[in-house]
């Protein structure tokens, strides 16, 4: 496929189209023609391709992807930014003029039915983040509704794992729904603390590949875990799962709650492995309160 970016020769504007034949110079009326192309091209991507393009044209800010794949009333709920496409297009200026290249490194990607999920490390103006994208598509391939959930990169955990390695290739050849069924049933039972005798049946033995940065890997290191974060006197306490989304092998549950008495958003991924939980990304982040939010849609 080929991008383009705008550049200026001897005081004209010209267009820097890369394609697989080398780097190309077109006038304005050229470059329409690109854009009509570029518009085809969008037309024929797989819902999960556009989302992956919308997130890789902060590298670019090339604003024409959001304008084809974002409905102007799209509904957001990342609260520090504006409802709609003029909100989007508003974060792509301030991180065009933040002073530095935006990278997006997505590491992983699958979708639900009409749904996308992304799991990438950003870096805007040399800070990186680590988060959750979740984007709603209608049955014309547009974007209608946006969720995510952000935390700064830290330093690997003790058993050597980063909040983003591991395991990034979704095995399509698992039914989805099982999977979710699974992750479901285990958030019911041992997050939610309806059956937490129950634990030991989610996981092969002790077999258990972590990356939350404050824990290790293992069955036995996560309920030590856990046993220290209450001797700490640090609750942790989730409300109300608000979505699971599954394709494959890799299941993502966003919900509601509280930790250590701060409103919390919690994104937990799941890998299942032969029927069992194998591995496990999260992404934790304090929930704004309604009057500082940037828009009306809730975080949730």
């Amino acid at each position: 496929m080929k991008t383009s970016t705008k550049t200026w020769i001897a005081g004209v504007t010209a267009v820097v189209v890369l394609g697989a034949g080398g780097i190309y110079y077109m006038n304005q009326q050229q470059s329409a023609q690109v854009t009509l192309q570029e518009t085809k091209q969008i037309s024929k991507m797989s819902n999960t391709e556009k989302a992956v393009a919308l997130l890789k044209s902060f590298e670019t800010g090339d604003t024409g992807i959001a304008k084809q794949v974002l409905k102007k009333d799209y509904i957001q709920h990342n609260q520090t930014v504006a409802t709609g496409l003029d909100g989007f297009l508003q974060i792509m200026e301030g991180a065009k003029n933040g002073g530095s290249a935006a990278t997006v490194d997505i590491k992983r990607q699958f979708e639900d039915g009409n749904t996308v999920v992304l799991h990438s490390v950003y870096n805007f103006g040399g800070q990186e983040m680590v988060g959750f994208d979740v984007f709603k598509f209608d049955d014309a391939g547009m974007i209608t509704e946006h969720w995510d959930n952000l935390s700064p990169v830290r330093d690997a955990n003790y058993s050597g794992h980063t909040q983003f390695d591991g395991a990034a290739t979704i095995d399509t050849s698992v039914n989805g729904e099982e999977t979710k069924k699974l992750v479901s049933t285990y958030i019911d039972d041992i997050i939610y603390g309806q059956h937490p005798e129950k634990l030991d049946s989610y996981f092969d033995g002790d077999h258990y590949i972590q990356h939350n940065a404050d824990m290790v890997d293992t069955v036995s290191g996560f309920k030590a875990s856990l046993q220290q974060m209450a001797q700490m006197g640090i609750n942790m306490d989730y409300k109300t799962t608000h979505q699971v989304l599954a394709q494959g092998d890799f299941a993502l549950v966003i919900s509601e709650g509280n930790l250590a008495g701060k409103e919390t958003a919690f994104y937990d991924l799941y890998r299942v492995e032969n029927g069992k939980i194998a591995e496990h990304w999260d992404v934790l982040a304090d929930v704004i309160a309604d009057s500082e939010a940037a828009n009306t849609n809730g975080k949730f």
